[in-house]
């Protein structure tokens, strides 16, 4: 049977001249074409490809935030005019990167690597970002981590919190805390997370625990290990001041 392909990419020639490589390979078959990320997580999820051919920068959604929010595990081809991102490509278990322009025959190497790799599974490589993209059904939502206020853990899934509303994301706390910048956010109990700006004092509770008062309320809890990490992180941002 031919391995089915989706071709994602914002640009119309680009995607054009993948078509074009692709004549010449009867054994693929192209099943879509994206012009954004969220055409391709639907895409992606709907039709379940062997392979995607994926460019990194684009509107709203960027390819490693695509690979984020599939369910499928289709062997990965990056297509950018970037050589910035290879190493991000990479970590997110790519079968190879393509710098555009490229040749027909660098084309084919790509491909030959892809179709000996289809179907084997791709491990999750933690990286840090700059915003979180949760899919909630047929919406996603994207959160910018300055607007990040709390996350806390529920079984396999972390409440993000961020102005006033929650949103569900399947993924466990310690994958959560991997991705973020440990001198903004701080793992101050084994199920929550916080934004440290969010943090205005920090008050006893019981013994050897306290609580974290942010500045819309919410209380959190602190453990002793976690007050420590937090005193940490206030004294390096805040030029070794330690009192809270």
């Amino acid at each position: 049977m031919p391995l089915r392909a989706v071709i994602v990419d914002d640009e119309e020639l680009a995607r054009a001249y993948l078509r074009e490589m692709l004549q010449s390979h009867p054994e693929i078959e192209l099943v879509a074409e994206c012009a954004n990320g969220f055409e391709a997580v639907k895409a992606v999820n709907d039709l379940s490809p062997d392979l995607l051919f994926l460019d990194v920068q684009m509107p709203k959604l960027d390819g490693f935030e695509v690979l984020e929010l599939i369910d499928a595990d289709p062997a990965v081809i990056f297509v950018t005019a970037y050589d910035r991102y290879a190493m991000r490509a990479f970590d997110a278990q790519a079968i190879d990167y393509l710098l555009k322009p490229f040749s027909a025959e660098r084309f084919d190497r790509a491909l030959e690597r892809a179709k000996g790799r289809t179907g084997k599974k791709r491990p999750p490589a933690p990286r840090q970002v700059d915003r979180i993209v949760v899919r909630d059904g047929a919406k996603i939502h994207v959160i910018p981590l300055d607007k990040l206020d709390y996350a806390e853990a529920q079984d396999d899934y972390v409440a993000l919190h961020s102005e006033g509303k929650s949103y569900l994301k399947q993924q466990p706390i310690g994958a959560l805390e991997a991705m973020l910048d440990a001198a903004r956010f701080v793992r101050i109990h084994r199920s929550a997370i916080v934004n440290l700006e969010r943090v205005t004092r920090i008050e006893p509770y019981a013994k050897d625990s306290r609580v974290a008062i942010l500045a819309d309320g919410t209380r959190l809890p602190v453990s002793r290990s976690g007050y420590a990490r937090l005193l940490e992180a206030m004294g390096d941002s805040q030029g070794g001041r330690e009192s809270v």
